[in-house]
């Protein structure tokens, strides 16, 4: 069995070590590749019996289209499988061009089931378990929601840490091991893909499986922990006891984590506890400043709670790192004015990607957004291509402006532009398009640059995006 990963924000894949060693368990041959970071490897391809794609975002999904069509030509008797959060999107051109075999939710047990079913049709004497078979390819994705034994990831099949994202803070480099604690999500976010799967339910890897992952990441090297559940204080108790186990055995290790707004004020009291604990950042979807975007994105928070979800964290030496949406159907260019404002105001430079400044919203199949009033206006066809569905902006123009900006960000950032140069550069754009002053000059300026410049701000070293 061989497990291909296209894309998980820069990490090691989990999403390939976690499956890989549930099917060493169950006494299968299993191979890696991630194609982030290796070339394609024809005599693990000549090898494979079967070859299975983890397709956990957007971006991961469009470069295994690419490489399972490509491998289909090579190989045309295959048997290949999407598995993970995005493999249901586009099932039917998935099944028809590329794939067997897609699995969303929480894959594993079905991925085993497909791949004993054809360790018996080929004969290798392989006892099938007792697990429901998939289903033969019907234009539709299995989705398997039940709770899983999860197994320690086999990250041995993969490449080094040191090939995946750094932290860096204080000009100090460190590696990371990105790691998951819990799947889904409770909460039903619009325009997020989780809730079209999971449906507000979560599912928990054991605290010790955890302990023992963490175990073999610092072995490896690991100094840095990143909690890539889509958001770790869902089960907060849960996320607490994980977070105390991995203190008491490795104290001088550091962790960053990704939750809501709203679940940072709710949870204010554990901060000061996780600060001790060596949480340097928070990653948060603020997405917009505008309330009403927020409210029909069902964010569950505002502006002003965004704002004070800053100064939360701030007081107990974290930092807030947001990711934005800031190009939606209802978007102006005065709300993006008033986004390059928000993050100046609050300090935020420093701790903002750039590619954030460019997002533009992406409807897959199954969005909540689908449903929702104020998007029929705006709805088009859907793009089996860039799977998901076309709109149109109430303002042309911001087309264009996002246009502009994504090729103002990507040049700056292929020439080593600092973060404060380019934030200069996206406010002088968006307040150019709303016909206001041009923004800090002179020594504003130069202060703004010298704080998206300096060293102290902790972050990891390659951009993410899903």
């Amino acid at each position: 069995m061989l497990l291909v990963s296209t894309y998980e924000l820069g990490h090691q894949p989990v999403h390939v070590a976690s499956p890989a060693a549930a099917l060493r368990r169950a006494g299968h041959e299993v191979a890696a590749l991630d194609l982030a970071v290796q070339p394609w490897d024809p005599a693990l391809v000549r090898w494979a019996g079967a070859v299975a794609f983890s397709v956990p975002m957007h971006t991961a999904m469009r470069l295994a289209l690419a490489a399972a069509t490509a491998l289909r030509r090579r190989r045309p008797e295959l048997p290949v499988c999407f598995f993970g959060l995005y493999a249901g999107v586009s099932a039917d051109l998935t099944l028809r061009a590329a794939a067997d075999q897609v699995i969303a939710g929480e894959y594993e047990p079905a991925l085993l089931a497909w791949v004993d079913r054809l360790a018996d049709e080929h004969g290798t004497g392989e006892p099938a378990r007792e697990a429901p078979a998939p289903p033969a390819a019907t234009g539709r994705a299995v989705v398997h929601l039940g709770r899983s034994d999860f197994q320690v990831p086999a990250r041995d099949l993969l490449p080094p840490l040191e090939r995946y994202a750094h932290l860096v803070v204080d000009a100090e480099e460190r590696l990371v091991g990105a790691l998951e604690a819990s799947h889904g999500c409770a909460s039903r976010c619009r325009h997020c893909p989780v809730p079209s799967v999971y449906d507000g339910r979560i599912r928990v890897v054991g605290p010790e499986v955890v302990l023992a992952d963490v175990a073999q990441l610092v072995a490896a090297g690991a100094r840095h922990l990143t909690f890539a559940d889509p958001d770790f204080l869902n089960g907060v108790h849960h996320s607490l006891r994980v977070v105390r186990a991995v203190h008491r055995r490795f104290p001088g290790l550091t962790f960053d984590c990704t939750t809501k707004v709203e679940l940072i004020l709710r949870h204010r009291d554990i901060w000061r506890e996780m600060a001790a604990s060596g949480c340097l950042f928070v990653v948060s979807a603020l997405e917009s400043v505008n309330d009403e975007i927020l409210a029909r994105l069902d964010k569950g928070h505002t502006a002003a709670q965004a704002a004070e979800a800053v100064a939360v964290l701030r007081e107990e030496g974290i930092e807030l790192r947001p990711s934005f949406l800031p190009f939606t159907p209802w978007t102006r260019a005065a709300d993006l004015v008033d986004l390059v404002d928000f993050v100046a105001v609050h300090d935020l430079v420093a701790n903002v990607d750039p590619v954030q400044y460019t997002i533009r919203l992406l409807v897959p199949e199954g969005s909540l957004l689908l449903d929702h009033p104020d998007m029929a206006a705006h709805l088009g066809p859907y793009d089996a291509e860039r799977l998901g569905y076309s709109w149109t902006a109430a303002d042309p123009a911001m087309d264009e402006l996002q246009a502009e900006l994504t090729a103002r960000v990507a040049s700056g950032i292929a020439a080593g532009e600092p973060v404060g140069a380019l934030f200069l550069a996206v406010s002088h754009a968006v307040r150019a398009a709303a016909g206001t002053a041009a923004g800090p000059t002179g020594a504003g300026a130069r202060e703004l640059v010298a704080a998206g410049s300096g060293p102290g701000r902790p972050r990891l070293s390659e951009p993410w995006f899903c």
